[in-house]
């Protein structure tokens, strides 16, 4: 008898599958051909399953029912998304994988949740990622998480970190580096970190530059009494880094950074090591080119899983904008929702942002994150320990006032005269107002003055 579609693939539903033992991969899936009314989605739904799992575009002998059944994606979910264009076919879908698959191997967790699949579609996009409970116990998660960096910091309220990300992206030597990390720390502030593109160069090894910033910011806390934490750039061939780990905790490094080219199973393997009991953060570098493929929240988990206790995230608020806000504000609660024992990996919303920005910024995604700045703190028209002054001025502002008025009136007050300058040189992005919950502009709340 000829079969069409493959009952061990397509007979299931997402109750029927054992979720302790299974992924659920949430996909996009959208497909045009001019002239062709009758697509067939199932049967190219059948040919991504079987490529992200057992089978080929010829059944061998050997592609036996039992070894389907048991470790074929199993289609779970197929919600059609109607259209008016005939010839497109368009559709949220879900597949169920087998963890027995691949038992505890990371990167093949990957290649089949994330791999030859994306060859069928062109509008092919992994959603979502739902973690079943016995792979969840196979990851430790971040060491520290938000609460641990306040902790660590010694910041007892909760509210937004500020971080200094040292610029020029790279070409300073270790001394011009530190002591521009000593400028920002006397000007309060939480964290300081490399930018992405430096590990070593010619004239600045990462173990001379954790040396000389660490000196740096033990004589900044002689005189503020508050040590930031510096994440230092170590990625590096797989084999070299986790050495590099460890010796920079050796020379008293507080703090490791850690880009997405480095991969997730070798940064796993540095954020579990008990040895290395500093901080990680991880840089999104070359997440920005499979995002056509794969959606922010679902690198955000990956990640999360893997030990990262912050993780950079895209807003529009940002200078390289990269998706809607929705997208954005979605990354950030993926990184703090609950997921059984693992911590939070404190969002970064990241990239142009100034003093000016933090009340929406703080507004949109909470006090549990931390808050990057680079041009928009040492651009201050005072110089980098005013930057670093206005950013913890704006934070403070933001947690205490209710709107934009608020907080300016805030920034008048001569305490908080470096927010003041940064306003005057930068300004204050204003919201746009959301048009969805009311019917007409006629009957959108208004506030009335009384005599």
């Amino acid at each position: 008898m000829r079969t069409y579609y493959q009952p061990e693939i397509f007979n299931n539903t997402i109750d029927g599958v054992d979720r302790k033992r299974n992924i659920i991969a949430t996909y996009y899936l959208k497909d045009r051909k001019e002239g062709i009314e009758f697509m067939d989605h199932l049967s190219l739904i059948q040919s991504i399953a079987l490529e992200s799992s057992t089978g080929t575009w010829e059944k061998v002998k050997e592609d036996t029912l039992e070894i389907r059944s048991t470790l074929s994606c199993k289609l779970v979910g197929y919600y059609q998304i109607p259209n008016e264009d005939k010839y497109t076919a368009e559709a949220v879908i879900q597949f169920a994988i087998s963890i027995d698959a691949w038992i505890e191997n990371l990167p093949m967790m990957l290649l089949s949740i994330a791999g030859n699949a994306f060859a069928y579609s062109q509008y092919l996009k992994l959603m979502d990622i739902s973690i079943p409970d016995d792979l969840l116990a196979k990851f430790k998660g971040p060491k520290f998480g938000i609460d641990g960096l306040r902790g660590l910091i010694g910041v007892k309220e909760r509210r937004p970190l500020s971080l200094h990300i040292i610029k020029p992206k790279m070409g300073m030597t270790p001394k011009q580096t530190a002591d521009q990390c000593y400028e920002t720390a006397m000007g309060g502030v939480d964290m300081i970190k490399d930018d992405e593109m430096t590990s070593d160069t010619y004239n600045c090894k990462y173990t001379d530059r954790v040396k000389y910033v660490m000196e740096a910011l033990y004589k900044a806390k002689k005189k503020t009494g508050k040590m930031p934490i510096y994440l230092c750039s170590i990625t590096d061939e797989a084999y070299k880094v986790h050495d590099r780990a460890r010796k920079l905790v050796e020379l008293g490094g507080n703090g490791i950074l850690i880009t997405y080219s480095q991969g997730l199973s070798s940064f796993k393997e540095i954020t579990e090591d008990p040895e290395i009991n500093v901080p990680v953060m991880m840089h999104g570098s070359h997440m920005i080119a499979g995002m056509h493929h794969i959606a922010w929240p679902v690198f955000a988990k990956l990640c999360r899983l893997c030990g990262a206790d912050l993780m950079l995230t895209p807003t529009i608020y940002s200078s390289v904008p990269m998706v809607s806000h929705e997208e954005g504000l979605r990354t950030a609660q993926v990184k703090l929702a609950p997921l059984g024992h693992i911590k939070t990996t404190a969002p970064m919303p990241c990239a142009g942002v100034h003093p000016g920005t933090a009340p929406v910024i703080v507004g949109e995604y909470g006090p549990d994150i931390v808050i990057p700045a680079g041009g928009g703190m040492l651009g201050h028209p005072d110089g980098y320990t005013a930057g670093a002054k206005a950013w913890q001025q704006a934070i403070k502002g933001s947690m205490e006032t209710e709107n934009d008025q608020q907080f300016i009136e805030f920034a008048k007050q001569p305490e908080n005269y470096e927010l003041k300058r940064a306003l005057e040189k930068w300004g204050m992005p204003k919201r746009p107002d959301s048009h969805w919950l009311r019917a007409s502009e006629e009957l959108r709340p208004k506030p009335m003055k009384f005599d």
